[in-house]
C-alpha cells in the first residue's frame, strides 16, 4: 500500500512538472525568514525591486474518482519553509469538503480523501490552506487557495435521450434518405481521454437502414421498400464510448420506423362486367347499383373518382363516389319504362383523385369496366293522356248531356281494359257521372252558373281486373266550367222608395234607378227602362232611360195632394238586350209630402216619416234583442243578490238568538297541574280586571264595569257555583255583551275531581238523576235550558 502512495505522488509530480499539463508549483516565502534577497530590477522611481524567497509551497492536486481501496486515498502534501520539523507548525484546511471529504494532518500537512468521490457529481473542490504557530496561533503564512480536481475514469455508459424513437419515411424512397437522428450522451469527462467519445452502430435493421457512426443519423439503405409488402421496421442502434474500442461501455435504443404511403398503385375494378336488375318503378334519384374498385394505397392516395364515359341511354344514369367507402353509386336521372327500353349498357371509368407525378411511369392510374342494367317489368296503373282536362257545359244543358271525355291506357304489355269512375269525394252532390268503359263525362242534374260557375272533380282509372288495388289507381283532375245563358231577368238594384212634394213641378226628377242581373253576358250588361203598359194611360210619373243602365223617374204634373192620395206605386219595366230577352217589372214607391220652397220635406204621414227615418226591419230586431239582453242581466243580478242573503240560524217563533258553544276538550282533572290552573276557578277575585272577552270586539269607549263580589258558599261545589254566578252577573251588567246568551263549558275536571263532570254528554250514563231546577231561577235568558232540562221525567218521556 505504501508503494502505491509513492507511485501516486510521483505521478502527481510528473504532471505538475510537465509543461503541457497547465499546472504550476508555487513557492512562497514571507519577510526574509530564510534565504537572501536579490535585486530583480527597479521601478519607475528607481527604487530597486527585490524578490522574496517563497516560504512554503502548495499545488493543484489530482484525485482519481471511484476509489475502491480500504484505506483513505492520499491526495497530496502541504509544506511550509517555516516548518523545521519540530512540531511547532500546525496546518489548517478549510473550504469545500474540508473536515468531511478531506482531512489534513496538522503536523505533516498530508491530505487524504475520506470517501469515494464521483466526478459526475462534482468535478473539483476549492480549498484554503493556512500554516500557523501551534504555540502562539500566529499565522506563519497567509491563507492560500488550491484546487483538488477529480480525474475521470470510464464509469458511465452512453445513454440515449429516448428509450424508443418513432419515425416515418415515405415508401419507395431513394437510398440515403434521412429518417431520424438519434443522440446518446456520456456523463464522463469529454476533455479527458476517450471516455465520452461515442460511436453509433446498427445492431438490427440491416439491410434496410444504416446509421452514421459520428452523428447518429439513420438513413435508408435499400431502394424500393414497398409499404404494401412491409410497413413497419424495428431498428436497434448501439452507442459505444471509448471511440468504439474494445472495453468501452455501450447503450442501445430501439427505433420504430413506419413506411408512409405514397400513391404508387392504380385503382382496379374487381370485375370487368357488372350486372344489375332494377324495377321500372324506381324513383328518380334512387340507387340502381354499387360498383367497387380496389386500391392498395390508403388515405387520400386511395381516393377515387368514378364517371360514365359511355352509355346507350344518354342522361338516364349518373354515378357518384361514396367518400367513406370509395364506392361508385349509380343513380337514376330519368324514369325507366320497361315497355320502351328493357336494358342499358354503361362504360364506367375509375381514376385516382390525387396522382403523384413521380410514379407516372408506373402506368395509368385508372381502370374501366362495363355495367349492364336490366329493367324489370312492374304492373303499372293506367296512364292518362293528359295531366288534366278542362270541359265546358252550358247551364241550361239537359240531364245526361255529355260534356267531354277522358282517356287512359294500360302501359303494360297486356294492355288491359281500363275502367273509369268519379271520386265522389270531389262530387258530393253527384252532379256528374262518367261512362265506365269509354270515359265520357255527362251531367246527372241541371246546372246553375249563378250557383256554381266551376266544378272540380277527379276521375279515377283502374284495370278491370284490379279495381280493388289502391296502388293500381290513376287519378286526373277535371275542371268543368258552366257557361252562362240568359235565363235571369234584370231587377232594381235595390228597393227604391222616394217622396214627391205637393208643390212639385212637371218633369221634375225625383229618383234615379239602376238595375242588376246575375247573368254575365260576354259583351256586358245593357238594360232598357220603361213605364208599364197598364200605367201608361193614367200615369202621374214618367220614366226616362238614360242609355247608361240608369233611368230617371220624373213627375208629369205640377202638383200633388196628399189628402187625395198620399202614396203612388210606379211600375217600371226593365229588360236586357240578350237573346232570349228577359224582362221584369219593379215598383217604385212614391209618397206625397209637404215641402218648403226649396223642395225640402217638412211634413209627411206616419208611413213616410218611418220610411225616411230609415229604420229597417233588421234595425228594429237588433234594438229588441238589446232590450231583452239588458232585462236578462238585471234579473240575473237580482237573483244572485237574493242568494247571498244569510239565512237565520233558527227559523222559529221561539227564536231567542241562543248560541251554544261547546268545548269538547276535557283536561286531566284537579290532579293535572300542568294542563290548567284550578286556582283561578276557586278564587274569582284573582282574575284581572282589564282582561277582555274573546268572543266580542272590545269597545274602548265603554268604562270598565266594577264587578260586584258575591258572598262565597260552603257546599261541595261552591267554588264552581260562585264562579258561574259571578260570570252571570258580569254578563248581565256588561253593556258590550252580545244580545244573546253565550254558554261556555269549562271541562277541567278529571279522575278524582270533586266537582265531577260538568258535561251534559255524560249525564245520561250516570245512575242518579240530575237536578236542573235551579236553571229556572237564573232568569229569562236561561228559560230555554230550564225547559229542556228542568222538567220532570214524565214530562220528558211524554
Amino acid at each position: 500500500m505504501r508503494k502505491a502512495y509513492v507511485l501516486m505522488v510521483l505521478w502527481a509530480v510528473a504532471h505538475l512538472s510537465s509543461p503541457g499539463s497547465g499546472l504550476r508549483a508555487l513557492r512562497r516565502t514571507t519577510g526574509g525568514r530564510r534565504g537572501s534577497t536579490g535585486l530583480t530590477g527597479q521601478d519607475a522611481n528607481g527604487v530597486p525591486l527585490r524578490r522574496s524567497k517563497r516560504g512554503w509551497m502548495w499545488n493543484q492536486f489530482f484525485l482519481l474518482e471511484e476509489y475502491t481501496g480500504t484505506d483513505m486515498q492520499y491526495v497530496g502534501k502541504l509544506h511550509s519553509d517555516g516548518d523545521r520539523g519540530d512540531g511547532s507548525v500546525r496546518y489548517v484546511l478549510t473550504g469545500e469538503g474540508a473536515g468531511s471529504l478531506f482531512k489534513i494532518d496538522e503536523k505533516s500537512g498530508d491530505i487524504h480523501a475520506t470517501k469515494r468521490l464521483d466526478r459526475e457529481e462534482k468535478a473539483y473542490y476549492i480549498l484554503h490552506a493556512k500554516a500557523i504557530n501551534r504555540f502562539t496561533n500566529e499565522a506563519l503564512e497567509g491563507q492560500s487557495e488550491f484546487i483538488i480536481k477529480i480525474h475521470d475514469i470510464n464509469d458511465n455508459e452512453p445513454r440515449f435521450t429516448k428509450d424508443v424513437y418513432t419515425a416515418r419515411v415515405p415508401e419507395m424512397s431513394d437510398i440515403g434518405t434521412s429518417v431520424i437522428q438519434v443522440t446518446a450522451t456520456d456523463a464522463d469527462d469529454a476533455t479527458y481521454g476517450n471516455s465520452a467519445r461515442v460511436v453509433y452502430s446498427i445492431l438490427e435493421g440491416q439491410p434496410y437502414f444504416s446509421v452514421d457512426p459520428e452523428t447518429g443519423l439513420i438513413k435508408t439503405a435499400l431502394p424500393g421498400m414497398d409499404r404494401e409488402v412491409k410497413e413497419n421496421y424495428q431498428v436497434v442502434i448501439q452507442a459505444k464510448d471509448m471511440a468504439g474500442q474494445m472495453g468501452g461501455l455501450s447503450g442501445t435504443t430501439t427505433v420504430s420506423i413506419t413506411l408512409s404511403d405514397v400513391n404508387d398503385n392504380p385503382p382496379r375494378f374487381t370485375k370487368t362486367l357488372y350486372e344489375f336488375r332494377v324495377p321500372e318503378s324506381v324513383e328518380l334519384g334512387g340507387t340502381v347499383g354499387v360498383i367497387r374498385a380496389m386500391d392498395a394505397d390508403i388515405g387520400e392516395n386511395a381516393e377515387m373518382d368514378y364517371r360514365i364515359i359511355g352509355s346507350d341511354g344518354p342522361g338516364m344514369f349518373d354515378i357518384t363516389t361514396n367518400r367513406s367507402t370509395q364506392d361508385g353509386v349509380i343513380v337514376l336521372r330519368k324514369p325507366l319504362d320497361f315497355e320502351r327500353k328493357r336494358q342499358y349498357s354503361l362504360r364506367v371509368q375509375v381514376e385516382n383523385a390525387h396522382i403523384n407525378p413521380r410514379f407516372f411511369s408506373v402506368g395509368p392510374f385508372r381502370d374501366e369496366a362495363t355495367v349492364k342494367i336490366v329493367v324489370e317489368d312492374v304492373d303499372e296503373p293506367p296512364v292518362f293522356e293528359r295531366a288534366s282536362y278542362v270541359m265546358e257545359v252550358k247551364e241550361d244543358a239537359a240531364r245526361n248531356t255529355i260534356i267531354g271525355s277522358v282517356s287512359a291506357s294500360d302501359p303494360d304489355d297486356k294492355n288491359s281494359l281500363v275502367r273509369y269512375t268519379i271520386d265522389r269525394r270531389t262530387d258530393m252532390d253527384r252532379v256528374f257521372n262518367i261512362h265506365a268503359g269509354n270515359g265520357s263525362v255527362y251531367t246527372l242534374r241541371e246546372l246553375d252558373r249563378e250557383e256554381n260557375a266551376w266544378h272540380n272533380i277527379s276521375v279515377l282509372a283502374t284495370e278491370f281486373s284490379k279495381c280493388n288495388n289502391p296502388r293500381q289507381i290513376s287519378r286526373v283532375p277535371v275542371y268543368i266550367r258552366v257557361l252562362d245563358v240568359n235565363d235571369n231577368a234584370p231587377t232594381f238594384a235595390t228597393n227604391y222608395e222616394t217622396f214627391v212634394c205637393e208643390n212639385a213641378k212637371a218633369n221634375q226628377r225625383i229618383q234615379t234607378v239602376s238595375a242588376t242581373d246575375p247573368d254575365e253576358p260576354l259583351g256586358g250588361h245593357r238594360f232598357f227602362f220603361g213605364l208599364a203598359q197598364e200605367a201608361a194611360g193614367k200615369a202621374n210619373f214618367s220614366v226616362r232611360d238614360n242609355k247608361d243602365n240608369t233611368a230617371w223617374i220624373l213627375t208629369r204634373r205640377n202638383s200633388y195632394n196628399s189628402l187625395q192620395k198620399s202614396v203612388y206605386h210606379v211600375p217600371v219595366v226593365i229588360s236586357d238586350g240578350e237573346f232570349p230577352m228577359q224582362s221584369s217589372t219593379s215598383t217604385l214607391t212614391v209618397r206625397v209630402c209637404t215641402c218648403d220652397r226649396e223642395g225640402n220635406m217638412k211634413l209627411c204621414n206616419a208611413e213616410a216619416l218611418t220610411a225616411r227615418a230609415g229604420l229597417s226591419t233588421g234595425a228594429l230586431v237588433a234594438i229588441l234583442l238589446c232590450v231583452i239582453i239588458l232585462l236578462m242581466i238585471v234579473v240575473l243580478f237580482a237573483a244572485l243578490r237574493r242568494q247571498r242573503k244569510k239565512e237565520p240560524l233558527i227559523i222559529s217563533k221561539e227564536d231567542v238568538r241562543d248560541n251554544v258553544v261547546s268545548y269538547n276538550d276535557e283536561g286531566g282533572g284537579e290532579e293535572d297541574t300542568q294542563a290548567f290552573d284550578i286556582g283561578t276557578l276557586r278564587n274569582p277575585e284573582a282574575i284581572e280586571e282589564s282582561k277582555q272577552r274573546r268572543d266580542i270586539v272590545p269597545e274602548t269607549f265603554y268604562p270598565p264595569v266594577r264587578r260586584p263580589v258575591l258572598p262565597p258558599t260552603r257546599d261541595n261545589n261552591g267554588d264552581v257555583r260562585d264562579f258561574i254566578n259571578q260570570r252571570l252577573v258580569d254578563n248581565d251588567s256588561d253593556p258590550t255583551a252580545p244580545p244573546y246568551d253565550s254558554l261556555a263549558t269549562y271541562a277541567y275536571e278529571g279522575n278524582g275531581s270533586v266537582a265531577e263532570s260538568l258535561s251534559s254528554l255524560e249525564s245520561v250514563t250516570t245512575e242518579g238523576d240530575q237536578d236542573y231546577n235551579y236553571l229556572s231561577e237564573w232568569g229569562p235568558r236561561f228559560k230555554k235550558l230550564a225547559d229542556m232540562y228542568g222538567g220532570d221525567d214524565s214530562d220528558r218521556d211524554s
